[in-house]
């Protein structure tokens, strides 16, 4: 069977039209009806049907869509076995915004010069989201916190970076007392439903403040944006996150912050990309290094 004909039955699914299907694939439209007969042929039943003016599947159709996107997974998976020893193939990571926004364009920078001939699909989620994910097979590898649970022994986990709590707060305030600030400026929170903003409610209890709420978000790039327009202040985690040029923001230390969150890769030990996710991580560890460097 060829695998092609099950990306064009998706499509014709998808689209409802065998012609838009032929469009998107650049084929004619006499080819694609040809591989949905041959598929129908493979399965000795029909899978399409007319509807008006337009093309639906029949209930084996539909059967046969909804196991596809596992069969053609299953078959990529089978395929990178065989090669291994190749760069080549599709990695498919799961993403925190925060290192979406920070570090992972850098990684990923570095991961296709290793990597030319790979495929890369990125998927943004929260942690917890993510686990789930590479549990199931949806996701090769995540970029993200360590889980606030052990992780099943058929994970790994490569740490890349650990944060502590810092204070972001407009230039003009830089020299002033953090914890004096948080009593009289309004806070932009970082959302308090993500493990960054548990530790910001932990270390707020901590010290005996009660904020006076603003905004709360989930974007760091965001809160610093706010920051710089003088929305008040923010408590974050110390990301990688760079401010981006025109930002009046400063980075001010935490008396006492140590709460800390851990970034790093998460994948399955098992994984038939184990290759390519290692190039990843080392990847990952070349950009950080960079960075420790720059900073010196």
């Amino acid at each position: 069977m060829e695998t092609s004909y099950l990306n064009s039955f998706l499509l014709v699914a998808e689209t409802g039209s065998m012609a838009e299907a032929a469009r998107r694939m650049h084929l004619t439209a006499a080819a694609v009806a040809q591989q949905m007969r041959n598929l129908e042929k493979e399965f000795g039943t029909p899978l399409l049907t007319r509807a008006g003016r337009t093309v639906v599947p029949t209930p084996a159709g539909h059967r046969l869509k909804d196991s596809v996107p596992a069969l053609l997974r299953e078959l990529s998976n089978t395929h990178t076995l065989v090669n291994q020893d190749a760069n080549t193939g599709e990695l498919v990571i799961g993403t925190i915004n925060t290192a979406l926004h920070s570090l992972l364009p850098d990684i990923l920078a570095k991961f296709v010069v290793a990597c030319p001939d790979v495929k890369v699909y990125l998927r943004s989620a929260t942690t917890h989201q993510l686990y789930e994910e590479m549990q199931t097979g949806d996701i090769d590898a995540a970029v993200c916190l360590y889980p606030n649970f052990p992780l099943a022994k058929t994970c790994d986990w490569s740490q890349l970076r650990e944060e502590k709590l810092i204070l972001l707060a407009p230039k003009s305030m830089a020299r002033r007392d953090p914890h004096q600030l948080l009593r009289t400026q309004p806070l932009v929170r970082y959302d308090r439903t993500l493990g960054g903003g548990k530790m910001v409610e932990r270390y707020l209890q901590d010290i005996g403040v009660a904020p006076q709420e603003r905004f709360e978000l989930s974007s760091l790039a965001a809160i610093a944006m706010m920051v710089d327009r003088g929305l008040g202040v923010a408590l974050v985690p110390d990301t990688a996150l760079n401010l981006p040029d025109g930002q009046d923001v400063v980075r001010i230390p935490l008396p006492d912050a140590i709460q800390t969150r851990r970034f790093g890769v998460m994948w399955l030990r098992s994984s038939a990309r184990l290759a390519l996710i290692h190039k990843l991580v080392e990847s990952a560890r070349h950009v950080l290094a960079e960075r420790q460097r720059q900073a010196r």
